[in-house]
């Protein structure tokens, strides 16, 4: 699982810095979450091949979240793309983006699906056989999400040696690899356990866009393996979240405390501050396990 920040700060882009989008790596999936202006620039500049790019998850309808996403979809067609592309995000997406194609007459050539969101509650939003995608809830001035990524068990290791051991046939290696037990021709049942190896624990994401600090989401990102927070503003500016309705570094890292998280990504950092450790060095009080989110960044989950 690997993750690419693309942009990370907040509200406006600067000529060194860039809204919000990321790229997950996941399972051979990639994922856009967000997708502020300049987006499909640095997906050049950090050399990902976005023709892989088949879903994009929108947490909500602020510029510096979305306003590269029209860009995208029109570049998709000059490249004349033909893969479907979905678009997950709060109700509205889909009249704006399609307002924009009408208007400009730029109708796409390949199949562009909007799955719009207006649950307060969380909801599967994607699901194959390998990856499962849940809304987390959010308090914002507007209607948002976050997003937790989460990875399907794999099928259990053989454990070869032992399965030589027992002479079983290879017709029932699927099986074994399934979980089951094997019943032998003299009629002992060997536990599954005995025959293979545990796989590789799934992995976990979890992606909190624009949010005021709300413990609601606790049990939501419980244990997750990584958590990326917004933390817009650091403490001395703690009286401005109440009415921006942001998080400050000190409140992600309670969150990230609280749900036991293995690790903490900060991002969306106001561009008044002039050193981003700062954020660092305030989270670090009370979380321990702390990462900044940087534009071109890359992290291995």
């Amino acid at each position: 699982m690997n993750l690419t920040i693309l942009g990370c700060y907040a509200a406006t882009p600067r000529s060194m810095t860039n809204p919000t989008a990321q790229v997950l790596e996941i399972k051979n999936r990639m994922f856009l979450i967000d997708c502020g202006e300049g987006t499909q620039v640095q997906l050049r500049k950090n050399k990902l091949r976005f023709s892989k790019i088949n879903h994009v998850f929108i947490s909500h309808l602020h510029g510096d979240h979305f306003y590269g996403l029209i860009g995208l979809i029109s570049t998709f067609s000059l490249l004349n793309r033909k893969t479907d592309l979905h678009v997950h995000g709060p109700k509205g997406v889909k009249e704006v983006i399609l307002l924009q194609l009408k208007l400009s007459n730029s109708w796409t050539g390949y199949n562009l699906y909007f799955h719009e969101l207006d649950a307060k509650e969380p909801q599967i939003v994607y699901e194959d056989d390998k990856v499962i995608v849940s809304t987390i809830p959010l308090k914002h001035r507007i209607y948002t999400n976050g997003y937790l990524f989460m990875e399907k068990p794999d099928e259990r290791k053989l454990n070869i040696n032992k399965v030589r051991e027992y002479g079983i046939d290879v017709c029932y290696y699927q099986k074994i690899k399934n979980g089951s037990d094997i019943t032998l021709d003299d009629g002992r049942t060997i536990a599954n356990s005995e025959i293979t190896f545990d796989p590789p624990a799934p992995k976990s994401y979890a992606f909190c866009s624009d949010t005021v600090y709300n413990e609601d989401i606790l049990p939501l990102i419980k244990d997750v393996d990584v958590l990326y927070h917004e933390s817009t503003f650091l403490d001395t500016e703690m009286h401005l979240c109440e009415t921006t309705m942001h998080s400050t570094a000190r409140q992600a890292a309670e969150i990230a405390r609280q749900a036991n998280v293995k690790r903490l990504i900060l991002g969306h950092f106001s561009t008044r501050y002039d050193n981003i450790e700062k954020f660092r060095d305030e989270a670090a009080t009370v979380f321990e396990n702390v990462d900044l989110a940087d534009d071109g960044k890359v992290f291995e989950l």
